[in-house]
């Protein structure tokens, strides 16, 4: 959450029949999309700077996979959010991207997506690792819980039509991936060939140096000094970097962006163009 090798299960059941499989998938498509006409799909991609350099399959895929968050995911407002259609679309595309190559079954076990119109203030006791018990009362545009909803400042997500390097929907979603084998550290469960001794070192490494950096000159950090808080903020505050300015991320954490690029299963340096010279 942002103030203002294992292979993944999520609790998967047991696989069905890959005939039913493919026609449990068809159907749940074709509820997904029977309210949204294609069209208004693709208009609200249009909107979204970050998916630049899209293709068509790859914006359908994207679509698709948006279509069954929005659908099985409630949106719910609070303190007094409006919510629209175009609104809740615009937030499932960023919570897809994400997963675009992994599947929407990463975002297992948890239902619904809670909307305020702006930052919020949790206001509720919290015990630290060392069992001290203190009032979180500082305002959040995000916040994640384990096993529990994605809560979001709908001003700040619907930021995310710009590509400023930080997407506060993205942000979630990889705290949500991150605790998918149950503990929000930084290392989300690593596909098969991933070496985790590998990811360990090149994440920690940065995370060190930018803890460096916040301490001595944090304007002056290309990477939010937010992510040397934890080595969970990091891997969200990076993700968010990935998917929004790439080439800023790979040119001062080359090797950062290989991991990710590896666990992702995409390379949005590839498609989207440099911004500011980067």
């Amino acid at each position: 959450m942002r103030p203002g090798a294992t292979n993944h299960n999520c609790n998967r059941c047991p696989p069905m029949p890959s005939f039913l499989s493919r026609w449990w998938r068809r159907r749940r498509l074709e509820l997904a999309h029977a309210e949204i006409e294609p069209a208004r799909w693709r208009a609200r991609c249009a909107e979204l700077a970050l998916l630049d350099g899209c293709d068509n399959a790859t914006l359908g895929r994207l679509c698709d996979t948006a279509a069954l968050f929005l659908r099985e995911k409630a949106f719910e407002a609070a303190g007094g959010a409006r919510l629209d259609q175009d609104s809740c679309m615009e937030l499932a595309l960023q919570a897809a991207l994400p997963v675009l190559e992994l599947g929407l079954d990463w975002y297992r076990g948890w239902h619904a997506v809670i909307l305020y119109p702006e930052e919020f203030v949790p206001a509720r006791e919290v015990m630290d690792e060392n069992g001290l018990v203190w009032v979180d009362d500082a305002p959040k545009s995000g916040e994640a819980w384990d096993r529990g909803p994605v809560i979001l400042s709908l001003a700040d997500a619907l930021a995310g039509r710009e590509r400023t390097g930080h997407n506060v929907v993205i942000h979630e979603m990889a705290h949500k991936l991150d605790m998918c084998d149950g503990a929000a550290n930084g290392r989300p469960p690593l596909h098969a060939g991933m070496d985790p001794r590998a990811w360990a070192e090149c994440l920690q490494r940065a995370y060190d140096d930018l803890g460096r950096q916040a301490d001595a000159a944090p304007d002056l950090s290309v990477v939010d000094p937010y992510g040397a808080s934890s080595p969970a903020e990091f891997f969200a505050v990076v993700s968010e970097l990935f998917f929004e300015l790439p080439h800023r991320l790979r040119a001062v954490y080359p090797d950062v962006y290989t991991e990710l690029a590896a666990f992702y299963r995409q390379d949005p340096a590839l498609r989207l163009k440099p911004v500011s010279g980067w």
